[in-house]
């Protein structure tokens, strides 16, 4: 991800929406070293913050709605929520979760792409975003695994203005021209319970060792450390509960 800092139009935030809290702080403190820290207002329904030598970088919240599976939720910047969730039903998007304000910090939204991959959408206030992006420990990568591709290019085109570049086989998504992300097919995924969803990639300092904490801590090696040709070394993991990440090697984004 060559984009440093929370950007409009770019990911600035990453959210893990899953059954145990507790749990999961424990599992990413192994993980990662993420020191975790529990909103106590109860109006703030357990919402946990995760930080990297002080750097607010991710966080977990209780399942709030119906059928919503343990999972990942990638955030996208924007300056005008309300137009750009119009821009997105106009496009084939669904609206999952109506805009609504989170105490000063700012107005979020969860949306669906027409194929189903769902994100989430963040208009600032006092709270712009990860305080650190692409380093150790931190979101590096994210990328949308879709059943269609031409129709994801035209829908995310048409809401953000993103370009998409041809990276061998593999497309990435930019932004005035820093790539942040990339897409795939479901079929290179190689398991019939995937449907279209967005996967964060969090940078570390060794793959190799990260995945083996991950295994060891409880998760599952979905795809052990591989060199990508032409690219970084990455590994899959799925956490206790269900929810699945990637790692990649710090440096190596785009």
């Amino acid at each position: 991800m060559k984009i440093t800092e929370p950007t409009p139009g770019a990911p600035c935030w990453v959210e893990l929406g899953t059954s145990d809290v507790p749990a999961a702080a424990v599992y990413y403190r192994e993980v990662f070293g993420w020191h975790a820290e529990t909103d106590p207002r109860p109006e703030s329904g357990g919402y946990t913050l995760f930080s990297v030598d002080g750097d607010r970088v991710a966080a977990a919240s209780p399942l709030y709605a119906p059928g919503q599976p343990t999972a990942w939720t990638v955030t996208f910047a924007t300056r005008d929520l309300d137009e750009l969730v119009r821009t997105a039903t106009r496009a084939g998007g669904s609206v999952l979760v109506d805009p609504r304000d989170l105490f000063d910090l700012g107005t979020f939204a969860v949306l669906a792409d027409p194929s189903g991959a769902a994100f989430a959408l963040w208009q600032a206030r006092s709270f712009p975003g990860a305080e650190l992006l692409n380093g150790p420990g931190s979101l590096g990568w994210v990328e949308l695994a879709t059943d269609d591709p031409d129709a994801a290019v035209s829908f995310y085109a048409e809401v953000f203005g993103w370009t998409v570049r041809s990276q061998g086989a593999y497309a990435q998504w930019g932004l005035e021209g820093a790539d942040f992300g990339g897409m795939c097919t479901l079929e290179s995924r190689d398991r019939e319970d995937v449907r279209p969803h967005w996967l964060p990639y969090f940078a570390v300092a060794s793959v190799d060792g990260t995945a083996a904490r991950a295994a060891e801590s409880g998760g599952m090696l979905l795809m052990a450390p591989t060199d990508v040709p032409d690219g970084p070394r990455i590994a899959m993991v799925r956490d206790p509960q269900g929810a699945v990440f990637g790692v990649h090697q710090a440096g190596t984004e785009g």
